[in-house]
């Protein structure tokens, strides 16, 4: 059974940090790219942040030099480091990965506002 499970989420102010977890369960996670994103009220579901097996790393362009995504391959975790954070990045953020079809978390919500 295929299990994502983020954690991390919470109320921030503007400028702030948070540090998102994913921990993965089921899959061959050293072999998978994972991915995060977010979903704000009345919109698409948009790409934060890629990792692959070897952990290159691609960003949402919004996102450079903010936000850093890693892996712990013997802990079957992922990660996002949230900096500088934005009002309008108030969302659920979801882990997902592909394997033979796609898999979502069931999210984490994340608040920016002061």
């Amino acid at each position: 059974q295929v299990q994502l499970a983020e954690s991390g989420g919470g109320l921030v102010q503007p400028g702030g940090s948070l540090r998102l977890s994913c921990a993965a369960s089921g899959i061959p996670f050293n072999e998978l790219v994972m991915d995060w994103y977010r979903q704000a009220p009345g919109n698409q579901r948009e790409l934060v942040a890629t990792i692959t097996r070897g952990s290159s790393t691609r960003y949402a362009d919004s996102v450079k030099g903010r936000f850093t995504i890693s892996r712990d391959n013997d802990k079957n975790m992922v990660y996002l480091q949230m900096n500088n954070l934005k009002p309008e990045e108030t969302a659920v953020y979801y882990c997902s990965t592909f394997w033979g079809q796609l898999f979502w978390g069931q999210g984490t919500q994340v608040t920016v506002a002061s």
